[in-house]
C-alpha cells in the first residue's frame, strides 16, 4: 500500500483488488465518496451516493465539513473541526484514505478533499485516478449499502501555510512573492463568461495565470503523465521551485492543480481558500481583470 501514496494516485484496478467479493476493505483503508457539484448541475452527490457507490465507501460531505460561520462557500474548518469529522469517517493516523468523486470529467472535487487531509497533517491519502466514471466504466462493482464504522480518534494540525487569505494575496500584487495560478475555465477567467454564482462576475486577480482543472486529465478522464503535466507547467512559465498560491471560483478545482504540481514533486502548494467568489467581493474594482463587465465601484 506505501508505494502509491508519495504518488497521490491510485488506479481502479489497485483499488479494486482491495476489495473482497463480499465487499469488504481492510480497516486500514477508508474509501471516501467526496463528490460535490456546482449548483446549476442540478446533481445531488448524497442522494448519488445513496443509489450507488464503491464498496466500502463512506460520503464525505464538502458543505458538513467546513467553517459554517463564514461568508464563503466550503471555507477550511478548524482542526477540531475536521479532526471529529475525520474521526466519525473511522479515519486514524494508520488510514490510507483514496478519495473520488462522481464527476462527469473523471475528477472534479475529489482533490479539494485530498488537500484537505494534507493540509490537516494527514499524508496518507491518494486519489482515484479517472474517479467512479472510470469505476463504472472498467465493470468494478457498486453498491447501495452503506456501512457503519465505529468513530475513531483522529489528530489534525492545520497547517497554516499552505493556506493563503486574501489579505496575503492582496499583498502579493505589489510582493510577487508568489505565483497565482486559476483553475476555472479560460472565459471565467478572461470575464467573458459567467460566475455560477449570483452577485459574482467573472474575471481574475492581476497577473495570475490561467491552467483550467480539467486541462490536467486526458478524455479517459485520468490524470495525464508526470512528463505531460510538467510541460504544462513550463509552458505557462510556473517554476515549480518557487512558491506556488492555486485559486478557482470557491477552492475546490484549485486543488486539481495542487494534485498535478504534487505529482511533479512539489508537496507545499499553498490554496487562496476564499477564491475567486471572496476576490470579487473584497477586491477594489482595478484589482479586477476582466475582458468583460469587471467590478463597478
Amino acid at each position: 500500500m506505501q508505494a502509491f501514496l508519495k504518488h497521490g494516485l491510485v488506479t481502479t484496478k489497485w483499488l479494486g483488488d482491495r476489495i473482497s467479493s463480499s465487499g469488504s476493505i481492510s480497516p486500514l483503508l477508508r474509501i471516501l465518496d467526496a463528490s460535490w457539484y456546482l449548483p446549476h448541475l442540478n446533481r445531488n452527490p448524497l442522494q448519488e451516493f445513496q443509489q450507488q457507490h464503491i464498496p466500502g465507501a463512506l460520503f464525505f460531505d464538502l458543505e458538513g465539513c467546513c467553517d459554517h460561520s463564514s461568508p464563503y462557500e466550503h471555507m477550511l474548518p478548524s482542526a477540531k473541526q475536521f479532526a471529529e469529522y475525520a474521526g466519525s469517517l473511522a479515519v486514524d493516523k494508520q488510514t490510507h484514505v483514496v478519495v473520488y468523486d462522481g464527476s462527469d470529467v473523471g475528477c472534479f472535487s475529489a482533490p479539494r478533499v485530498w488537500w484537505m487531509f494534507r493540509v490537516f497533517g494527514h499524508h496518507n491519502v491518494s486519489v482515484l485516478d479517472g474517479g467512479f466514471r472510470n469505476w463504472l466504466k472498467e465493470g468494478y462493482p457498486v453498491t447501495a449499502d452503506v456501512i457503519s464504522p465505529a468513530s475513531t480518534n483522529f489528530e489534525a494540525t492545520r497547517n497554516e501555510r499552505w493556506i493563503k487569505t486574501f489579505e496575503e494575496v492582496e499583498r502579493n500584487l505589489k510582493t510577487k512573492e508568489f505565483m497565482v495560478v486559476d483553475a476555472r475555465a479560460e472565459g471565467r477567467f478572461k470575464g467573458i463568461q459567467p460566475e455560477p454564482r449570483q452577485g459574482v462576475e467573472p474575471g481574475h486577480i492581476p497577473g495570475s495565470l490561467n491552467m483550467p482543472f480539467y486541462s490536467f486529465l486526458t478524455e479517459a478522464g485520468t490524470m495525464k503523465s508526470e512528463e505531460e503535466l510538467r510541460s504544462m507547467f513550463q509552458e505557462k512559465n510556473v517554476n515549480l521551485s518557487k512558491p506556488l498560491v492555486v485559486t478557482c471560483g470557491s477552492g475546490v478545482t484549485a486543488c486539481q492543480v495542487a494534485l498535478a504540481a504534487y505529482l511533479c514533486g512539489k508537496e507545499d502548494t499553498m490554496v487562496f481558500d476564499g477564491a475567486w467568489c471572496e476576490w470579487f467581493l473584497r477586491a477594489k474594482p482595478e484589482q479586477v481583470v476582466s475582458e468583460g463587465k469587471g467590478k463597478s465601484l
